[in-house]
């Protein structure tokens, strides 16, 4: 029988903290659904950069964006009457916006507006949209995943093209989360956090998906969530029960395993720094970025386009 290494395993270190003055601990309808109703004064999701090497990330119950700069510094950027999680830049200065109660917003990184970008479906309401990804052509990839879970494994993956063309590939996952593309973009991965997995899905050449099958299994009380992909071909995932972050090679084999030491949920990640070597970790208990030097960088973040 061929037993496996055991994958290195380091810590994170603490980058910077939600300052006080941003904290305001409190119910929200957000957490009496998913925290128990315990108090809460913020969860941050959603992390990306801009080409100036700044963080932008997510805080869902109360319905922020922050931007954080190379020095740690926080300033909100946008604040509006949704719960926002996933964000990837549109263009150079336009972020998308996964919004549970909303939609897809689009928020100006400069100016803070923030408008609709894609509300419903055939004038149906999206169970509650989690993370998105674009891939080289501009296509859209997000997850809608609601309060599904394995008492209803009914999340959805969408895929929208840069023509508005919006295809449904997969309806049956308990809890769609976080999505990234291989490499060749012949394969598309979600996190399924309900199921403790990441499922990967071949993209056929003709629009279609075919097999889509479990590539990794985790364990714990809250199974994967962010996904992040390095130069190396190496899957990223964050895993907010265990606090851990897996990198996983081709096989699906973990070949490092990353740890908080801050906070015991590690919710989403991306990678920056002027080499992009970095990678930041969105840590939701104590709202905190923790970070770690990698030895590849990460993947190209692709934009549909560039601003006027």
């Amino acid at each position: 029988m061929l037993l496996l290494t055991p994958p290195e395993v380091r810590t994170l270190d603490l980058f910077t903290t939600l300052p006080a003055r941003f904290r305001q601990r409190q119910r929200t309808v957000w957490s009496d659904a998913n925290m128990g109703g315990r108090e809460v004064d913020s969860f941050l999701e959603g992390p990306v950069f801009d080409d100036a090497g700044n963080l932008y990330v997510t805080d869902i119950p109360f319905g922020r964006v922050f931007r954080i700069d190379p020095q740690g510094e926080w300033e909100l950027v946008a604040q509006w009457d949704g719960e926002p999680n996933g964000m990837k830049f549109l263009n150079a200065t336009e972020l998308l916006v996964t919004d549970y109660r909303n939609g897809l917003m689009v928020v100006d990184s400069r100016s803070g507006a923030v408008r609709p970008y894609l509300g419903r479906r055939n004038t149906e309401s999206f169970k509650g949209l989690n993370d998105l990804c674009f891939d080289s052509q501009g296509n859209l990839y997000f997850t809608d995943q609601g309060q599904t879970g394995l008492q209803d494994p009914t999340g959805r993956v969408y895929r929208l093209s840069p023509a508005g063309r919006l295809d449904l590939l997969l309806n049956n996952v308990p809890s769609p989360n976080g999505i990234v593309l291989s490499l060749d973009e012949r394969f598309l991965f979600v996190a399924a956090t309900r199921g403790n997995c990441v499922w990967r899905m071949p993209l056929l050449a003709d629009g279609g998906v075919s097999k889509a099958g479990q590539f990794f299994t985790s364990y714990g009380p809250s199974g994967p969530d962010g996904l992040a992909m390095d130069s190396a071909g190496q899957l990223l995932v964050a895993n907010p029960g265990l606090a851990y972050v897996w990198v996983l090679n081709h096989r699906a084999e973990p070949v490092q395993v990353l740890r908080a030491e801050t906070g015991t949920s590690l919710t989403n990640l991306a990678f920056g720094g002027t080499d992009r070597r970095t990678l930041y970790c969105t840590e939701s208990t104590s709202g905190s970025v923790l970070r770690a030097t990698m030895a590849a960088p990460g993947a190209q973040v692709h934009r549909p386009g560039t601003a006027a």
